[in-house]
């Protein structure tokens, strides 16, 4: 065995920073240094996923991504930022129509609206970012679950597990 191996378990101190460097350090870089737009996010419940796409050349869309619920439902998520009162402003949809479509018709196969927060492990909250800045550790979709209950997306010939509206951060896409 090597000397300094020797000195790092006779000293617990040195020997508790080297596994909490190596335990906590990577997966904290590895996540910290994720951009939104390649972000997976998970509920508590491992009831939905959320994977971030990049959005593109979009002028109006900040954010681009897909939940992913149980029996292979999978939404298709937005994000824009309001005028006047900046808020960042999701929807969720099911099975929109492509091409030129009208008002009714998003409206119809939108099953979630609202505004996106993110907090931090300190429990600062804040608004979702746009794609290019670091992806937040926490996103919460308010009213999620109930909202989505309601849905005809939701029961025998849908998704059956409604997700938390807390999603923490799980990895990066590649």
């Amino acid at each position: 065995m090597a000397a300094g191996s020797t000195r790092l378990r006779r000293n617990p101190v040195l020997w508790t920073a080297l596994v909490s460097a190596t335990l906590f350090a990577a997966p904290m870089a590895a996540n910290a240094a994720c951009p939104l737009e390649l972000a997976v996010y998970g509920d508590r419940d491992d009831a939905a996923w959320i994977d971030f796409r990049p959005t593109g050349e979009s002028a109006v869309v900040t954010n681009s991504f897909k939940m992913v619920l149980d029996k292979g439902v999978v939404l298709d998520g937005i994000v824009m930022w309001s005028e006047g009162v900046k808020r960042p402003y999701a929807s969720l949809m099911y099975q929109c129509p492509e091409g030129d479509v009208t008002g009714e018709e998003i409206a119809a196969c939108t099953l979630w609206e609202g505004v996106v927060y993110t907090a931090d492990a300190s429990g600062k909250v804040d608004l979702i970012p746009a794609e290019g800045k670091a992806a937040p550790p926490m996103l919460i979709f308010p009213d999620l679950g109930p909202t989505l209950r309601m849905s005809a997306a939701y029961g025998e010939n849908g998704f059956s597990k409604l997700p938390w509206d807390v999603f923490a951060l799980k990895g990066c896409q590649e």
